[in-house]
């Protein structure tokens, strides 16, 4: 099942693919879609054309928005970091998101605005001290994510949130993918991100230190994990950090990140507005 969520004129939506058009749903929750529920409605639901309405994150509002840093070790080898023995884990926040589409927005303190694209792992059952066996039964589908970093303020401090949690800086969609159509934990999968068309990030779900299965364990050791959050699973190497001449993101480029089975996921840059931020 492919799911996507929309805003129109303020209300939310969710809309199943079919055959040759997408059926709306309305306001359901997007996870018992993945589920499974509502399914008997989607041969009936009314048609939506996706061009009418505006993209919307698949979750808005996740409860958890979990990111794991240092999952690719090509991505640790380009780092300043040594490969640690435990998930190095992170979290996002909801202000922070933003659609398929929408502009991931170049702040007014930092122009290190750097792309990474990633796997996402949508929760559709609570798990707590699950086993890495029982791990994947808690997965209700996949997605896609930039998460935009400003370097800058991500090395500001030994923890990187503020640098991972700009407004406007993680895109995430357009499609999420329940889990039964893909790989069992979404392995195998190519993952690339272009910049302006050029490939800057190619890569393979396979090559994750820690999968899906994995981390669902070990972060359920110590934190319950409720339907509707998510788990950002790592990027790969070939950040625009690690480059010579450095390769950040400014206003005018657009970029993609693609996953294999799940779809694309594009966004243009732009510079934050003095006049917005001044009103804010």
């Amino acid at each position: 099942m492919r799911v996507t969520s929309y805003d129109r004129n303020g209300t939310s939506g969710v809309a199943v693919q079919r055959d040759s058009d997408w059926a709306d749903l309305g306001p359901v929750d997007l996870v018992e879609v993945l589920n499974g529920a509502h399914a008997d409605k989607v041969a009936s639901a009314p048609a939506i054309d996706l061009a009418t309405v505006t993209a919307a994150p698949p979750l808005a509002r996740p409860g958890k928005i979990i990111c794991v840093g240092l999952n690719y070790s090509d991505h640790t080898d380009e780092s300043p970091y040594e490969q640690p023995d435990y998930p190095t884990l992170f979290p996002r926040f909801s202000t922070s998101l933003i659609a398929d589409g929408a502009p991931i927005i170049r702040p007014l303190v930092s122009q290190d605005l750097d792309y990474e694209g990633e796997l996402v792992a949508i929760i559709g059952k609570s798990a707590r001290h699950v086993s890495k066996e029982r791990a994947l039964d808690h997965v209700a589908g996949y997605s896609i994510f930039n998460d935009g970093s400003l370097r800058d303020y991500q090395f500001k401090s030994p923890q990187w949130t503020v640098g991972k949690n700009f407004d406007d800086t993680g895109a995430f969609g357009p499609i999420a993918v329940s889990a039964d159509e893909l790989p069992a934990g979404a392995k195998g999968l190519r993952l690339q991100t272009r910049l302006n068309g050029k490939v800057v990030q190619d890569a393979n779900t396979d090559d994750m230190i820690y999968s899906v299965a994995d981390l669902i364990s070990i972060i359920s050791e110590a934190i319950t994990l409720e339907p509707g959050d998510i788990i950002v699973t790592g990027t790969p190497a070939g950040i625009g950090m690690a480059r010579d001449p450095k390769l950040y993101m400014k206003p005018g480029d657009v970029v993609e990140v693609e996953i294999e089975g799940i779809g694309i996921l594009k966004n243009p840059i732009v510079d934050e507005k003095k006049a917005a931020a001044a009103a804010a």
